[in-house]
């Protein structure tokens, strides 16, 4: 596998230069603050130049919550759903099957419930039914009795189902917080803060945040008709469900700034201390270790936490299963029917990371095998087996390999011998940031049966006849709309520090400034010229523990997803690290250590780097060496390259950069193999006709093995003869 295939270098962009912060204001901060000089440096780098800022940022006091009043049509929403409550009309929420819709469903069903009403929700199928309303559904409902509809995290582009609605006698209220079009729905009411003609200040609430602020509204409506004030119903709807709308929130990637950062800040105290059965059993089995008997560790509730231990196993249900599960557990009540819900959950959510794993596998040897990457722009890949639920996950993993835009489209549930271009397939697609996805697909919106998005994630529905030409217009789309810097992966990072800055202080210190998320991102840092003691696999070689040095400090790193056959370095070699600062415990230890989400060569290691080059061209046109250099390869070197070769071959493998297989080669090597001894044990295998070898001009190998090939004596080997007659014994 060629080493530019696996993933493009990443931009570092260090937001310390670009501030250029004052170093005598950055000292008058930390000592205003208390504050240790690198987290003043990062907070002043973030925006937060005064003392009285960075203590409103800390104690949350940077925002408020909004007056629920100001969003654009809450009144009559408020009017229509209490009508229904107290009319004890049938009332049907309709959500959509992610983190967000289910938590929105949950919540406001909740709420309807405490208040007396006759109220049940819908969730449509994703395999079956597809994202938001339909006039099928419409129709179920209708059959049902149902009189009003109030759709959360979906309906705002729903102007023909919302008459088909009105035509059978059900009132509709829209809340949603996607993009609007010109138009709207002819609803009762349509609630959305992205409404042009919507005053409300914070316009980045996920949809169960509008469902919040509407019930928000309801309450206190209620509340003032008995003489309180509208702060006493914020105060109490932000305790008893602050919870939902912060896992809502951070799972569906919203800005944790203004209103998202105090709902999450409380959301968070409150699922530590839940008293919600199935929230608590989720928690419980997400903390557990593997294996059926593996003890269950109390967890810090932190957004990353949520992000990545609860979301995904909620969002399993809709992705593989029915979202209305995830739903059950939110609203259970009995402990053991919970426990039995969340270890449903979590078993669905381990079937899909199986079939998410082994889509991305196809996809990768794909693109390796069918696409050239010099020239590709955006990976468009189609498949009929691929779970519709899942290839929006791996167009986001495909996309962080690659470097590049990629669309998978599913053509799931076609007839399998009998093709033909009407097929409808459903696709998702990934951008990277200075491409957008969704301008680059309203350019081929004729060949489209629909599309909707954003500029870095989007769907589409396309049919299979049209699948060539979208492959061929898109590219050119991208071609002639690349960005200055060309299509790359920017991440960004705070601060550069010294290894030896790094403590447990600074990292508990860090913890001041969650909930961590999109505008409030987990800090970062950049680390430089660390030398790579030891190389480690773990979780079966799927992640890799590094322990890096400066000479004198030495910490472990852990790069998860990343193998050891992918990963570009030796022990020994220098390195940059972009990383994140964490604790690790173990058998109640807590150290520090490091996460990395990039690495580089260092400076150093680079100029050395070139220093070998121009030895092996010294050596090559004539110069002489010491033994001691390690020049001059030995029988056991050439079995062990070879044997490396075959397998990496054998496997699909056949391109590497030169940096790649110096380290894919040093690993389990019988001595250190140095780049001038390698470069020989490749020539001379050419030379033999043991293997092919190309040299590509863009700087790494080609190989062919030659698994036939006879038995060759290597030292009949004129290159390896006269490398001998260079070398210096003594």
């Amino acid at each position: 596998m060629e080493a530019s295939k696996v993933k493009k270098e990443k931009i570092w962009v260090l937001r310390e230069q670009q501030v250029a912060p004052d170093a005598g204001e950055v000292e008058a901060l930390a000592a205003a603050t208390g504050l240790s000089a690198i987290c003043a440096r990062l907070l002043y780098c973030r925006g937060y130049r005064t003392a009285e800022a960075v203590e409103r940022f800390l104690r949350c006091e940077d925002t408020m919550f909004h007056s629920p009043f100001l969003l654009r049509d809450v009144r009559a929403a408020v009017a229509r759903i209490r009508r229904a409550v107290e009319g004890a009309e049938r009332i049907v929420i309709y959500g959509d099957y992610d983190v967000d819709g289910v938590t929105a469903v949950s919540l406001l069903y909740l709420y309807l419930k405490r208040q007396g009403a006759d109220v049940r929700y819908y969730i449509p199928s994703r395999s079956q039914e597809g994202y938001g309303l339909s006039t099928a559904a419409i129709d179920r409902l209708a059959a049902e009795g149902v009189q009003c509809i109030i759709t959360v995290d979906t309906g705002i582009t729903a102007d023909a189902e919302v008459l088909y609605a009105k035509e059978l006698g059900i009132d509709m209220v829209i809340t949603d917080h996607h993009e609007c079009r010109e138009t709207l729905p002819e609803a009762v009411a349509v609630v959305n803060p992205h409404r042009s003609d919507c005053p409300y200040p914070f316009k980045e609430l996920a949809g169960v945040g509008v469902i919040f602020k509407v019930m928000t509204a309801y309450e206190c409506t209620l509340g003032m008709e008995r003489g309180e004030k509208e702060i006493d119903g914020v105060r109490r709807m932000a305790h008893d469900y602050a919870d939902l709308v912060a896992i809502g929130t951070i799972a569906d990637v919203m800005p944790i700034t203004d209103e998202n950062r105090l709902i999450v800040t409380l959301g968070l105290s409150r699922i530590a201390a839940t008293g919600r059965a199935g929230l608590a059993a989720l928690i419980e089995e997400a903390s557990a270790g593997k294996g059926e008997n593996a003890p269950r560790k109390k967890k810090k509730i932190t957004s990353s936490f949520i992000g990545f231990g609860l979301a995904p196993r909620i969002n399993a249900a809709g992705r593989m299963s029915e979202a209305t599960i995830a739903v059950e557990l939110l609203l259970c009540e009995e402990p053991e029917r919970a426990r039995a819900l969340a270890a449903e959950l979590c078993e669905i959510n381990r079937c899909r990371q199986v079939e998410e794993n082994a889509i991305a596998e196809q996809a990768y040897a794909r693109i390796e095998q069918e696409f050239d990457l010099d020239r590709t722009k955006v990976l468009v890949l189609e498949d009929d087996g691929w779970r519709q639920g899942i290839i929006g996950i791996v167009a986001s993993r495909v996309t962080e390999r690659y470097g590049l835009p990629s669309i998978l489209i599913s053509f799931d549930g076609a007839d399998a011998d009998h093709h033909t271009p009407a097929d409808q397939g459903k696709g998702s697609g990934r951008s990277v940031k200075g491409i957008n996805l969704f301008e680059a697909l309203t350019a081929c919106e004729d060949l489209l049966v629909k599309f909707g998005g954003h500029e870095l994630a989007a769907g589409l529905t396309v049919e299979r006849g049209r699948l060539e030409e979208l492959r061929h217009r898109i590219n050119a789309y991208v071609s002639a709309h690349l960005p200055p810097e060309g299509l790359a992966v920017r991440v960004e990072a705070d601060l550069e520090i010294g290894l030896h800055e790094v403590s447990m202080p600074l990292c508990e210190e860090l913890t001041r400034l969650e909930p961590f998320g999109v505008s409030n991102p987990t800090p970062q840092f950049v680390l430089r010229d660390l030398r790579l003691d030891r190389i480690t696999e773990l979780g079966g070689g799927k992640h890799l523990r590094l322990a890096v040095s400066d000479g004198e400090i030495s910490l472990y790193a852990l790069y998860f997803s990343m193998s050891r056959a992918r990963f570009n370095f030796c022990e020994g070699d220098r390195v940059d690290l972009l990383c994140t600062i964490d604790v690790n415990e173990f058998r109640d230890v807590r150290s520090v250590q490091l996460i990395v989400q990039d690495i580089r060569p260092s400076d150093r290691f680079l100029a050395e780097c070139a220093r070998w080059q121009e030895r092996y061209r010294a050596v090559r046109a004539g110069g002489s060496f010491d033994a001691a250099e390690g020049f001059l390869p030995e029988r056991n070197d050439f079995v062990h390259v070879y044997t490396i070769l075959r397998r990496e071959f054998r496997a699909g493998n056949d391109t590497f950069s030169e940096r790649a297989l110096l380290a894919l080669v040093n690993v389990g090597a019988p001595r250190p193999i140095h780049y001038v001894c390698l470069k020989y044990i490749l020539e001379v295998f050419h030379e033999l006709q043991i293997c092919g070898v190309e040299e590509l001009p863009e700087g790494g190998y080609r190989f062919d093995v030659y698994f036939n090939a006879s038995k060759t004596n290597i030292e009949k080997s004129s290159i390896l003869k006269k490398l001998k007659s260079q070398c210096r014994r003594g």
